[in-house]
């Protein structure tokens, strides 16, 4: 029975949502008249458009208007779990001790620092707070924060829409003054060993990091030296400074072929060296140790290797096998310290680490006994460390800091979460299992639900997926889910085609020509959960955003039988038109990750699951769609077509609700208690749907 979000007692008249306007637009494509009635809506400079949006706005929070004393209640008792006032273990760099606080009612991080040979010696020094930032700015996010190898000047990147066009700021860390600053610049920085000379980034229009730049402090950005630009279409650049401090990496890459090159930290004004060329179907990543490097690459290994080079010449000629491929273990990462290698590896989809002592060759590994976890990326930026640190979680576990002491495999725990209301792990259960796939294959799910949970099928169930770009989706803990599990939810992550958590092999199953094996993945999955009790359909709500939001688009369409709700964040879902546009953000490096519907191979497949183009007249599952204005990996356009086709075509009464924040980016809200907010209506919604 669907339960009203809009009580029927209500004395006013209930709320009617907006209808777009439609606009037939036409084109014809491989023996297809494709008519886009909403094009429009890709004109922000049309008044209409903001009205439309602002029009769904208002509905949407009319219809959740009877949810909002839920809201709150979910907001307060996730806020109980958060540790407002924190701080992360500090780490070590340059002869500065670094960390990061939180303090109740402010927003954003505190960025501080003791100088001395312990971490707690020293006085304080609060080298940067973004609420001061943030402060007049309805978002705030942080592209990078670098402070230069004397200690003496930090570079942090702000943005100040959510459309990842960054302000580069330096400041002099002894007086505060403000030395630099300039606009439109992209992610990545990276100080000389002079720490006056730096390095940054800008982009295309279609917003590819395409440029690295060298600048000095006190000369004209007139003046600034291009280093390298890559102007294939199909690469995208990141910039670093290695860990050993001696190189600044310039690194460009492709879905599928990588080029690194490199200049001298100590020499920033000579030209880069090009360390391996671009091969076809050839992958690589380098780090560098005394003397050499180390490159993973899937150079003759799909599941990646790690070849030793040296650093005179590190021409694959010269490569030497260090770590061969082995058929049943996928090698995701190689870190390279003065006296030891880490290298993070993933068999039958769980995560270990492999840490090598370069003086002897001896090696061991960290394992974990639980059946479904994540390790997380840790502070590692001294290069004469004689610890390792990792983040580990899982679904009943707080994410939690470990020094690992090479010398006497020692794991040492430094900090866990602490999650406050009287957390309880015993209370829940995490179980994981492999579901049958259609075509054979079997797809590994965790689940998270309470202790003593029946499997009658009278539960309700929240289904997250992604399943793209060789993402992994590792079950860590999140607090805020708790609240749902606390309600007699489970909730569950399909490991679908299209990530990496079963090798490379599961990802290049799932992209291209082969992108459907994701949607079937999700499907059988669902339809697993359900045949052996953990849900039914009218009681499963499924969730993913972006890429996952494809994922939500296309089960709307295909089998809206099986979901009584979904969510769909910021979703990707007017594939062929987007694609078909290369002044997109995103679009032109992509035809290697969704193909290129010019031509028609790839247009046919699209054609199959692109859920704008196949809507169609049916009923559907309960529908919370949201996007932001100012997204520039999403454009709003593709989430607000697809609602305005949903509403003037779907045939149910069920609610379809579209929230559109007009000052956020793709990850919605900047502050952590607007995210809050976010979470506890999309939670709102959800038992609304189960009737919770």
């Amino acid at each position: 029975m669907a339960i009203a979000l809009v009580p029927e007692t209500s004395q006013s008249a209930p709320p009617v949502p907006p209808v777009a306007r439609i606009v037939p637009r036409t084109e014809a494509l491989h023996g297809e008249v494709r008519v886009d009635e909403y094009h429009w809506l890709r004109d922000r400079s049309d008044p209409e458009v903001l009205a439309y949006l602002e029009g769904e706005n208002r509905y949407t929070e009319a219809m959740m208007r009877p949810t909002q004393p839920l809201q709150q209640q979910l907001y307060q008792e996730m806020l109980g779990r958060i540790q407002q006032d924190d701080c992360t273990v500090p780490f070590f760099r340059h002869g500065w001790w670094y960390c990061t606080r939180t303090e109740a009612g402010k927003s954003y991080p505190i960025f501080c620092r003791r100088h001395g040979p312990g971490a707690e010696g020293g006085t304080e020094e609060i080298y940067l707070d973004q609420n001061r930032l943030a402060e007049g700015h309805e978002f705030h996010a942080l592209g990078g924060v670098d402070v230069s190898p004397d200690g003496r000047r930090l570079i942090y990147l702000e943005d100040l829409s959510g459309f990842r066009d960054h302000g580069l700021v330096v400041l002099d860390l002894e007086t505060g003054a403000e030395l630099e600053r300039f606009d439109h610049v992209w992610f990545g920085t990276a100080w000389a060993d002079d720490s006056r000379t730096f390095f940054y980034m800008t982009a295309d229009p279609a917003k590819r990091g395409n440029a690295v730049w060298r600048h000095r402090i006190g000369t004209p950005r007139s003046e600034d030296v291009l280093v390298f630009q890559e102007d294939d279409p199909l690469f995208e650049m990141t910039l670093s400074r290695s860990r050993s401090g001696c190189w600044i990496f310039l690194e460009s890459d492709s879905y599928s072929s990588s080029e690194w090159w490199g200049v001298p930290a100590a020499e920033p004004e000579s030209s880069a060296r090009l360390l391996a060329p671009r091969r076809p179907g050839v992958e690589y990543l380098v780090d560098h140790g005394e003397g050499f490097f180390l490159i993973l690459t899937n150079d003759g290994a799909r599941n990646f290797r790690v070849v030793r080079a040296p650093e005179a010449d590190p021409a694959p000629a010269g490569w030497t096998e260090w770590l061969p491929e082995r058929e049943t273990v996928f090698v995701e990462s190689v870190e390279v310290f003065r006296d030891f290698v880490v290298v993070g590896e993933r068999a039958g989809g769980l995560q270990r680490l492999r840490v090598t002592r370069l003086s002897s060759g001896e090696t061991n590994e960290i394992t974990f006994s639980e059946p479904a976890y994540g390790i997380l990326a840790g502070d590692n930026h001294h290069f004469a460390a004689e610890c390792y640190r990792f983040g580990y979680s899982s679904f009943v576990t707080p994410t939690s800091v470990y020094d690992y002491h090479v010398a006497t495999g020692v794991r040492e725990l430094r900090k866990r979460t602490e999650v406050p209301s009287d957390f309880d792990p015993g209370q829940y259960e995490v179980q994981r299992f492999m579901a049958p796939a259609r075509d054979g294959e079997e797809i590994p799910v965790s689940v998270l639900s309470r202790r003593g949970s029946r499997r009658d099928g009278s539960a309700p169930l929240l289904l997250h997926g992604y399943g793209a770009y060789g993402v992994t989706m590792d079950p860590v803990f999140r607090s805020t889910v708790l609240s749902l599990v606390d309600r007699g939810f489970s909730y569950a992550m399909a490991h679908i085609r299209g990530g990496q958590e079963l090798g490379r092999a599961w990802y290049d199953a799932g992209k291209m020509l082969r992108k459907e094996n994701s949607f079937n993945d999700f499907v059988d999955v669902a339809e697993t959960l359900v045949a052996r009790g953990y849900t039914s359909a009218d009681r499963l709500v499924a969730g993913g955003s972006s890429a996952g939001g494809l994922v939500m688009g296309v089960l709307a369409n295909q089998r809206p039988d099986l979901f009584r709700a979904i969510v769909a964040d910021v979703p990707f879902v007017d594939v062929i038109n987007t694609m078909l546009d290369p002044s997109l953000p995103l679009t032109a490096q992509e035809w290697e990750q969704w193909g290129d519907p010019r031509q028609p191979e790839h247009y046919a497949c699209m054609r199959r699951y692109s859920p704008y183009d196949n809507v169609t007249a049916q009923d559907y599952p309960w529908l919370l769609v949201t996007t932001s204005l100012n997204d520039s990996q999403v454009m709003y356009w593709e989430p607000a077509k697809w609602v305005a086709r949903l509403r003037a075509t779907k045939t149910d009464g069920n609610p379809l609700l579209f929230k559109t924040n007009l000052a956020g980016g793709h990850s919605g809200a900047s502050g952590r208690y607007d995210r809050l907010r976010d979470t506890a209506f999309h939670f709102a919604f959800m038992l609304q749907a189960v009737g919770r």
